[in-house]
């Protein structure tokens, strides 16, 4: 169960990283269309771990090792955004939020 403080640092994450992923940041996404779903944060707040929905499929794996390989600009970036609100930017990690495809999955076979 998380605390109320890792709700907000979570929720502060992910509607500043979405904003970034449609401004700042659109190099690393390649022309893929990145929707940030969730963020958890680790309870001492050094880690929060991202997950991501990326449209279309085909570009999932390409743009997750960009942002694998970008990850410490995003950070800076990120801390930038949030510097004032937060002492220690949590260390950032990007996962595939597949709940989409498995939902389509499921209605596919439900038809």
């Amino acid at each position: 169960m998380d605390s109320v403080r890792q709700n907000k640092v979570s929720r502060l994450i992910q509607r500043d990283l979405s904003e970034m992923f449609q401004k700042e940041c659109k190099e690393y996404t390649e022309g893929a269309m990145v929707s940030v779903t969730t963020v958890r944060v680790s309870p001492d707040l050094s880690y929060a771990k991202v997950y991501l929905s990326i449209f279309p499929s085909a570009l999932v794996e390409k743009t997750m090792n960009t942002l694998n390989e970008k990850n410490k600009s995003i950070r800076f970036v990120l801390g930038k955004k949030v510097g004032k609100q937060m002492r220690i930017i949590p260390e950032l990690r990007f996962f595939v939020d597949d709940s989409l495809d498995y939902i389509e999955k499921i209605d596919q076979l439900l038809k």
